[in-house]
Parts: C-alpha cells; structure tokens; sequence
C-alpha cells in the first residue's frame, strides 16, 4: 500500500465541529525521495525505495554511497518500500504529505518505547499480591509455577515469563487523519501512536 516514512513529534488534542476535545498525535511526513524502483522483470514485485532525512557523507558507508548516487540524491537516514501508487515517479522524484487527505484512514507502524527487564506482573497482568494460586506463597509478585511436574518435564514455548519489554514493532490500524498541514510537512492523525517522540514511523494509506 502507498505511505510515506515519518517522525512522531508528540501529542495534542483538537476540538471536532461538534464540541469534543480529540487526543491526536502529529507526525512531520516526508518529503520523501525516490531512491530505488523495483520492477517485476527485475527484482520479481512492484515497489518504490523512499528515503528519508538527510545524512552525512562521512556516516554513509561506500557502497550506499553508490546507490545514492545511482538515485542522484543525497544520502539518506531511513529507507522504506512501498506499492500501490497511483501515479509513476522517477528516480529523485520526492513525495511529500500532501499525498494524504482530511478524512482518510491511515495505519501506522513504529517501535514501541522500550522499558527494559520487566517482571511478570507489569509485562503478562499477572494477579501478584492478590492471587495465591499456582504455588504462589508469600513471593508477592513472583509467577509461581510455569510448568508439569513429571510429564513432559519442561517447560514449553512461549510461556508467559519475565523479560525485557518494549522495543517492539507495533501496527496501529484505521486511524483518521483529521488535518494536513503541506507547509509543515505536518499530519495530525487521531489517537496515540507507537513509540516516543522522534521516533520514526511508517504511515501506510
């Protein structure tokens, strides 16, 4: 689907034509460069390489260099594909905020703010204090038992421990852009969104 690469810039809220106060987050979208165009016969699928804020020459290694310059643009922090325009763009092409319009839906990838190593407790909704069941004894919030006693003797995949959380990447679905400011390269989308601010995210038509 078509979209464009972004940074979260924070919070706010707005009021809506008939009175409520609407928590929205803004995100400055693009401009966008062309850096890459992917074609059936070549790479097998349709799709364009954007990239997005600019970066020094010193921080690029040599062979990105290349294929910037094969693209004629400048070096570029973040690269994304993407498929579905509507319309054709050449190398070097950019793509800015305007390709989104009030009222549209939008989804949102980023990466959720990180919070280190985590106990059951804050990472699973596990009971803790309150619950005494699953050989939980006077541990508060410790998980009690995870697993059979004799058969089968261990403990299985994915059962719901303690560990780092956060840091993930997150998909926020159909959420309503309710302005866009082509000045700013400003969106301002409905609702919260992954990660903290200056975090890159995707936003997807």
């Amino acid at each position: 689907m078509p979209g464009l690469i972004g940074k979260k810039i924070g919070m706010t809220s707005v009021f809506s034509a008939d009175g409520k106060n609407v928590p929205c987050t803004v995100v400055e979208v693009g401009p966008c460069v062309v850096t890459q165009i992917k074609t059936v016969e070549k790479d097998g699928y349709d799709a364009l390489q954007l990239g997005f804020e600019d970066k020094k020459e010193k921080h690029t290694t040599q062979a990105e260099m290349g294929h910037f310059k094969k693209a004629g643009v400048t070096p570029k922090r973040h690269l994304a594909e993407f498929n579905g325009f509507a319309q054709e763009y050449n190398l070097g092409d950019q793509i800015t905020v305007e390709l989104f319009t009030e009222k549209d839906f939008v989804d949102v990838v980023g990466t959720s703010k990180g919070k280190g190593f985590q106990g059951v407790v804050k990472r699973h909704g596990f009971g803790g204090v309150q619950q005494s069941t699953h050989g939980q004894h006077n541990r508060l919030r410790a998980p009690g038992s995870i697993g059979a006693c004799s058969y089968p003797a261990k403990v299985f995949k994915g059962m719901r421990m303690a560990g780092r959380l956060g840091g993930d990447s997150v998909t926020v679905q159909n959420l309503q852009v309710l302005k866009v400011i082509p000045e700013n390269n400003l969106l301002v989308i409905k609702g919260s969104l992954p990660g903290a601010k200056g975090s890159i995210v995707i936003v997807n038509k």
